[in-house]
């Protein structure tokens, strides 16, 4: 299935973290934290401003982007858990 969001909407994959500690300790599923950063997997077209002119996002598929540990709204497509949220909920792009 192939999501398109609308407006200034994302669609995110979250990013797996380390499940191992710099000392080599294994940290369990259950006491692991929501990752933060994900990758992004679609794009809405842009938000209208009070002049109806339409302003396209400054994300692009592919970013690494920083969020909110709760930003978005999770949703589970093919089994697979994303996150949809608004491109103001993310805090920056990660630079390689």
């Amino acid at each position: 299935m192939k999501l398109r969001p609308l407006h200034d909407r994302v669609i995110v994959k979250r990013i797996d973290s380390e499940t191992k500690t710099l000392s080599g300790i294994v940290i369990p599923d259950s006491a692991a934290e929501k990752p933060d950063q994900g990758e992004i997997l679609a794009v809405g077209v842009g938000k209208k401003n009070d002049k109806g002119v339409l302003s396209p996002l400054d994300v692009k598929v592919g970013d690494r982007v920083l969020f909110g540990k709760y930003s978005g709204q999770t949703v589970k497509v093919d089994g697979e858990e994303l996150l949809v949220m608004k491109e103001e909920d993310l805090f920056a792009v990660v630079q390689k």
